[in-house]
């Protein structure tokens, strides 16, 4: 499987996999949520902050992320490839163009959702600290933090 940062190219494939998960994420439920996501997912690729996970031609994963504030914004990976690390590839490949002086972040489910806890190992898996509770797109949410230091290299094949 292969790790890249996503390209134009890539926005239909992203946005055929995001429409199959769709509704594990709040905020995506509607087709203007969904449109807002498109554009949001272009500009993210338009400023290098993309990347995707791609497998025989087909967008396997996606990552969203923000190099400017040091956050993970959105991933999410097809059910038909899941448990291949394709997340911790497209993490590793996110925290390798984010300031390592600077913490990490990224919301999820609380805890005793039952979305969130595949989620909330990964996170923790990788060396993220459980952090402040929020809500987003209204529902509860909880941050998890990775310390500047704290980043655990992925070898070549993803794994953590």
């Amino acid at each position: 499987m292969e790790i890249r940062l996503a390209q134009p190219q890539d926005l239909a494939g992203w946005m055929e996999l995001v429409e199959k998960i769709r509704f594990s994420f709040p905020g995506l439920e509607t087709p203007e949520a969904m449109e807002a996501h498109r554009q949001t997912v272009r500009s993210f690729m338009c400023r290098g902050w993309a990347v995707c996970a791609v497998e025989r031609q087909r967008i396997a994963g996606v990552l969203l992320f923000s190099a400017e504030d040091n956050t993970l914004c959105f991933l999410a990976v097809d059910p038909a490839f899941r448990r291949r690390h394709a997340a911790a590839g497209m993490v590793a490949c996110g925290l390798a163009h984010m300031d390592p002086r600077r913490a990490v972040t990224v919301t999820t489910y609380r805890e005793g959702h039952p979305a969130g806890t595949a989620a909330r190992a990964f996170y923790k898996s990788l060396g993220f600290a459980e952090g402040k509770l929020a809500e987003e797109f209204g529902s509860p949410v909880q941050e998890f933090v990775l310390a500047p230091g704290a980043r655990r290299a992925a070898p070549a094949d993803g794994r953590p």
